[in-house]
């Protein structure tokens, strides 16, 4: 047998081992959550996908993989956040560019959009984020990513996935969303301009989202810039669990979520136009999930509820 029949008879046995391992998670989880849990794992079982013969996608994504950590993915949405999901039905079917705030200190923010987009939409779909460029540098977290369709936020990345016919999730805050200190909860910062000429260049509508509860799962008094930047990271956050409690101060409160998913918005226009004007269609956008998120927090009964 050469090298290659040998390489490929090593994936074969790697995909049939997290098949059966995929099937075990699934009967454990059935048994511990009951009905609710084999409705969110039946909806695995009815994604389009459009993979090679090893079982991936061109970036890596690898449905039997995904298997394995939807579960724990369901139960925080289900159990923990306790998610509660607006205007859904507004998902187009087919390319669609999902934009929304970004906040939270943790990315746990797009691991429920996710979700909600997988378990309480119909028919259920798999999500493409774009992530930062610096993730690939971490150990393990890089393969883990890809192995779940995340991909790093190049713009041709981007177009590809859209042209696939792929929903995809970009914040165009960036790390600047993520990392803002408490007092500015809820307060969009500015957004990047790239999003919006991909959505031109391929004629993409994109959907706005509203996310309501993630800026209090983790409230950042202060951001430590001289650790984080001796560290190589966007920002270190002081919260007060983190880090007084260590390693335990980084679990999130179990506030709860509400995602608003807003009408698709359309935009006509040469891509390759000047900043201000895209830039003047980019502050629609942008408007728009801020008015999202002012009806939100105005309809939110409290940060449990």
């Amino acid at each position: 047998m050469g090298r290659s029949g040998k390489l490929r008879r090593a994936i074969d046995e790697l995909s049939r081992g997290q098949a059966n391992l995929s099937a075990r998670v699934r009967e454990n989880w059935l048994a511990l959550f009951g009905d609710q849990s084999s409705d969110d794992l039946a909806k695995l079982d009815r994604l389009p996908t459009q993979l090679n013969e090893y079982g991936f996608d061109p970036f890596g994504f690898q449905p039997e993989f995904a298997k394995l950590v939807v579960p724990l993915f369901a139960l925080i949405y289900r159990h923990y956040f306790r998610v509660k999901v607006y205007g859904i039905e507004n998902l187009p079917a087919g390319r669609c560019l999902l934009i929304a705030n970004h906040s939270g200190q943790i990315p746990l923010d797009g691991m429920m959009i996710g979700c909600s987009i997988l378990l309480d939409a119909d028919p259920p779909r798999f999500i493409r984020s774009m992530i930062e460029r610096w993730i690939p540098s971490l150990p393990f977290v890089s393969v883990f990513f890809a192995r779940l369709g995340q991909v790093v936020g190049t713009p041709e990345n981007c177009e590809r996935l859209l042209r696939r016919g792929e929903a995809i999730l970009v914040f165009p805050e960036g790390s600047r969303g993520i990392s803002k200190e408490f007092r500015r909860r809820y307060q969009l910062e500015s957004f990047g301009l790239g999003f919006m000429r991909l959505a031109l260049a391929t004629e993409t509508p994109i959907v706005p989202i509203a996310v309501v509860g993630a800026e209090e799962q983790a409230p950042s008094m202060l951001n430590f810039e001289a650790l984080a930047k001796l560290l190589n990271m966007p920002s270190f956050p002081v919260t007060p669990t983190f880090p007084l409690l260590g390693p335990l101060g980084l679990l999130p409160l179990p506030v709860r979520y509400h995602i608003h998913f807003g009408e698709p918005l359309q935009f006509e226009g040469d891509p390759n136009d000047e900043e201000d004007e895209i830039g003047r269609k980019v502050e629609v956008v942008r408007s728009t999930i801020q008015r999202m998120l002012h009806d939100g927090l105005s309809q939110r009964q409290g940060l449990f509820r």
